[in-house]
């Protein structure tokens, strides 16, 4: 990136939140700036299965659509739309991939949590870990009273770590998600005040 990338005026730019959420295994914390480069190759690494589900991730996604995301972040947490956080090895520091609260319904005490993992970073727990950490401080910190995450039908993995920490799967949307101008059937999971999130 050179010096001119609207990144490094970070004085112009508003300012994305502080918290940090941590386990004995991740780290959770704001995006950087600084972060482009390893988050670019951790999704270009997960391409084949982020790609299925995710309309962000595309075949032609590019180091600018990355940069972007991450010029977008202070303004997304400014305006209340977006708690979003890096997944980082505490061992390391390496990044593993996202997590977040959005689709905020103040008035109604909800909103939509999502995640995802490099797929180096699979099958150790480290998304239900994560899912754990960011609830738990959504039902604290933003007065929410219900948590939704919503899998597609065949997305087998994103609904394996809903019902690991705990999530009620309460049926079949049809139709709920929209992935590369495709519809698909979705099962709706949730998060409630007082549940508890399995270890």
């Amino acid at each position: 990136m050179t010096n001119d990338c609207p990144l490094h005026r970070g004085a112009l730019m508003p300012k994305d939140h502080e918290v940090e959420l941590a386990n004995e295994t991740i780290l959770l914390r704001a995006f950087r700036p600084e972060d482009a480069d390893e988050l670019y190759a951790a999704v270009r690494e997960s391409m084949v299965a982020l790609g299925q589900w995710l309309s962000w991730c595309h075949a032609d996604y590019s180091i600018q659509d990355t940069i972007e995301f991450l010029g977008a972040r202070g303004d997304a947490f400014q305006k209340d739309a977006e708690h979003g956080f890096v997944i980082c090895e505490r061992s390391s520091g390496r990044l593993l991939g996202g997590v977040g609260i959005n689709q905020l319904e103040k008035a109604a005490r909800r909103a939509n949590l999502g995640y995802w993992l490099r797929t180096s970073a699979t099958r150790r727990g480290i998304a239900a870990g994560a899912v754990r950490l960011v609830a738990t401080w959504a039902f604290e910190s933003l007065g929410l009273e219900r948590l939704e995450i919503v899998a597609a039908t065949g997305n087998h993995a994103s609904q394996r770590v809903a019902e690991r920490v705990g999530a009620t799967r309460e049926g079949i949307a049809r139709r709920r998600l929209r992935v590369h101008g495709v519809q698909h059937d979705a099962f709706v999971y949730s998060l409630v005040q007082g549940d508890i999130l399995k270890p």
